[in-house]
Protein backbone atom coordinates (compact mmCIF):
# COMPACT_ATOMS: atom_id res chain seq x y z
CA UNK A 1 0.00 0.00 0.00
CA UNK A 2 2.75 2.46 0.94
CA UNK A 3 4.71 1.56 -2.20
CA UNK A 4 1.66 2.35 -4.31
CA UNK A 5 1.18 5.74 -2.57
CA UNK A 6 4.86 6.64 -3.08
CA UNK A 7 4.61 5.67 -6.74
CA UNK A 8 1.52 7.85 -7.19
CA UNK A 9 3.19 10.77 -5.38
CA UNK A 10 6.36 10.46 -7.48
CA UNK A 11 4.30 10.28 -10.65
CA UNK A 12 2.36 13.42 -9.71
CA UNK A 13 5.59 15.29 -8.91
CA UNK A 14 7.12 14.15 -12.21
CA UNK A 15 4.05 15.30 -14.17
CA UNK A 16 4.11 18.72 -12.45
CA UNK A 17 7.83 19.12 -13.18
CA UNK A 18 7.37 18.12 -16.82
CA UNK A 19 4.47 20.58 -17.17
CA UNK A 20 6.61 23.38 -15.70
CA UNK A 21 9.49 22.49 -18.03
CA UNK A 22 7.12 22.41 -21.01
CA UNK A 23 5.70 25.82 -20.15
CA UNK A 24 9.18 27.29 -19.68
CA UNK A 25 10.28 26.00 -23.08
CA UNK A 26 7.08 27.18 -24.74
CA UNK A 27 7.30 30.66 -23.27
CA UNK A 28 10.97 31.04 -24.23
CA UNK A 29 10.52 29.79 -27.77
CA UNK A 30 7.12 31.12 -28.78
CA UNK A 31 6.65 34.12 -26.51
CA UNK A 32 10.04 35.79 -26.81
CA UNK A 33 10.02 39.56 -26.92
CA UNK A 34 12.55 41.83 -28.47
CA UNK A 35 14.68 43.69 -25.97
CA UNK A 36 14.90 47.44 -26.45
CA UNK A 37 18.26 48.17 -28.08
CA UNK A 38 20.31 51.19 -29.13
CA UNK A 39 18.70 52.88 -32.10
CA UNK A 40 15.20 51.59 -31.28
CA UNK A 41 12.24 53.84 -30.69
CA UNK A 42 11.71 53.94 -26.93
CA UNK A 43 8.39 52.32 -25.94
CA UNK A 44 5.87 54.91 -24.80
CA UNK A 45 4.35 54.67 -21.33
CA UNK A 46 2.28 56.65 -18.85
CA UNK A 47 3.16 56.59 -15.14
CA UNK A 48 2.18 58.80 -12.21
CA UNK A 49 4.66 60.58 -9.98
CA UNK A 50 4.47 61.06 -6.22
CA UNK A 51 2.57 64.36 -6.63
CA UNK A 52 -0.11 62.72 -8.80
CA UNK A 53 1.15 64.13 -12.12
CA UNK A 54 1.18 61.80 -15.11
CA UNK A 55 4.30 61.41 -17.22
CA UNK A 56 3.97 60.11 -20.76
CA UNK A 57 7.30 59.52 -22.46
CA UNK A 58 5.97 60.86 -25.77
CA UNK A 59 5.23 64.19 -24.06
CA UNK A 60 8.99 64.70 -23.80
CA UNK A 61 9.56 64.71 -27.58
CA UNK A 62 12.08 67.41 -28.36
CA UNK A 63 13.93 66.79 -25.07
CA UNK A 64 16.55 64.29 -24.02
CA UNK A 65 15.28 61.80 -21.45
CA UNK A 66 17.45 60.10 -18.86
CA UNK A 67 15.17 57.13 -18.02
CA UNK A 68 16.46 55.44 -14.87
CA UNK A 69 15.03 52.19 -13.46
CA UNK A 70 15.76 51.74 -9.77
CA UNK A 71 14.56 50.55 -6.35
CA UNK A 72 14.86 51.89 -2.81
CA UNK A 73 16.48 48.62 -1.69
CA UNK A 74 19.16 48.85 -4.42
CA UNK A 75 22.38 50.25 -2.87
CA UNK A 76 24.01 51.04 -6.26
CA UNK A 77 20.83 52.95 -7.20
CA UNK A 78 21.03 54.91 -3.97
CA UNK A 79 24.66 55.81 -4.68
CA UNK A 80 23.90 57.41 -8.04
CA UNK A 81 20.73 59.29 -7.06
CA UNK A 82 22.56 62.34 -5.57
CA UNK A 83 24.70 62.55 -8.73
CA UNK A 84 21.59 62.46 -10.89
CA UNK A 85 19.98 65.16 -8.75
CA UNK A 86 23.07 67.41 -8.96
CA UNK A 87 23.31 67.09 -12.73
CA UNK A 88 19.55 67.52 -13.15
CA UNK A 89 19.84 71.00 -11.66
CA UNK A 90 22.18 71.92 -14.51
CA UNK A 91 20.77 69.94 -17.44
CA UNK A 92 17.02 70.54 -16.96
CA UNK A 93 17.49 74.03 -18.42
CA UNK A 94 19.31 72.51 -21.38
CA UNK A 95 16.38 70.27 -22.38
CA UNK A 96 17.30 67.07 -20.53
CA UNK A 97 14.68 65.48 -18.28
CA UNK A 98 15.13 62.68 -15.76
CA UNK A 99 12.37 60.18 -15.15
CA UNK A 100 13.25 57.81 -12.33
CA UNK A 101 11.09 54.66 -12.50
CA UNK A 102 10.82 52.82 -9.20
CA UNK A 103 9.98 49.17 -9.64
CA UNK A 104 6.85 48.02 -7.81
CA UNK A 105 7.30 49.49 -4.33
CA UNK A 106 4.90 51.28 -2.02
CA UNK A 107 4.40 55.01 -2.43
CA UNK A 108 5.29 55.42 1.25
CA UNK A 109 8.76 53.85 0.94
CA UNK A 110 9.52 55.70 -2.32
CA UNK A 111 8.42 59.05 -0.87
CA UNK A 112 10.53 58.43 2.24
CA UNK A 113 13.55 57.70 0.00
CA UNK A 114 12.93 60.79 -2.17
CA UNK A 115 12.59 63.02 0.89
CA UNK A 116 15.72 61.55 2.51
CA UNK A 117 17.79 62.34 -0.58
CA UNK A 118 16.06 65.61 -1.52
CA UNK A 119 15.39 64.46 -5.08
CA UNK A 120 13.90 67.14 -7.34
CA UNK A 121 13.39 65.22 -10.59
CA UNK A 122 10.20 63.27 -11.39
CA UNK A 123 9.98 59.91 -9.61
CA UNK A 124 7.29 57.53 -10.83
CA UNK A 125 6.28 54.07 -9.62
CA UNK A 126 5.87 51.17 -12.04
CA UNK A 127 3.35 49.35 -9.84
CA UNK A 128 2.86 46.28 -12.00
CA UNK A 129 6.31 46.25 -13.67
CA UNK A 130 4.78 46.73 -17.14
CA UNK A 131 7.23 49.47 -18.12
CA UNK A 132 10.16 47.50 -16.74
CA UNK A 133 9.02 44.50 -18.82
CA UNK A 134 8.46 46.63 -21.93
CA UNK A 135 12.07 47.81 -21.69
CA UNK A 136 13.25 44.30 -20.75
CA UNK A 137 15.10 45.59 -17.69
CA UNK A 138 16.99 42.92 -15.78
CA UNK A 139 19.36 44.28 -13.19
CA UNK A 140 19.05 47.58 -11.38
CA UNK A 141 20.10 50.27 -11.87
CA UNK A 142 19.52 50.45 -15.61
CA UNK A 143 19.35 53.74 -17.49
CA UNK A 144 18.08 54.37 -21.03
CA UNK A 145 19.36 57.52 -22.73
CA UNK A 146 16.68 58.74 -25.11
CA UNK A 147 17.24 61.53 -27.64
CA UNK A 148 14.87 64.33 -28.67
CA UNK A 149 13.29 62.07 -31.33
CA UNK A 150 12.48 59.28 -28.85
CA UNK A 151 15.29 56.97 -29.98
CA UNK A 152 17.42 55.03 -27.52
CA UNK A 153 20.96 56.41 -27.78
CA UNK A 154 22.55 54.21 -25.12
CA UNK A 155 21.71 51.76 -22.33
CA UNK A 156 23.73 51.89 -19.11
CA UNK A 157 23.70 48.74 -16.96
CA UNK A 158 26.01 49.87 -14.18
CA UNK A 159 26.28 52.23 -11.25
CA UNK A 160 27.28 55.65 -12.52
CA UNK A 161 29.67 58.16 -11.00
CA UNK A 162 28.80 61.84 -11.15
CA UNK A 163 31.08 62.30 -14.15
CA UNK A 164 29.31 59.39 -15.89
CA UNK A 165 25.91 60.98 -15.26
CA UNK A 166 27.18 64.31 -16.60
CA UNK A 167 28.68 62.71 -19.70
CA UNK A 168 25.51 60.73 -20.45
CA UNK A 169 23.29 63.78 -19.98
CA UNK A 170 25.51 65.80 -22.30
CA UNK A 171 25.04 63.08 -24.94
CA UNK A 172 21.26 63.65 -25.06
CA UNK A 173 21.09 67.46 -25.04
CA UNK A 174 18.71 68.34 -27.89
Amino acid sequence: MKKQQRLIMRTVILVVLLAALGYALYSNIFMTKEAVAKGDQAPDFVLTDLEGNTHRLSDYKGQGVFLNFWGTWCKPCELEMPYMNNQYQYFKDKGVEIIAVDIDESEFSVKKFVDKHGLTFPVVIDEDSQVMNAYDVGNLPTTFLIDKDGKVVDIVNKTMSESDVKQYMESIIP
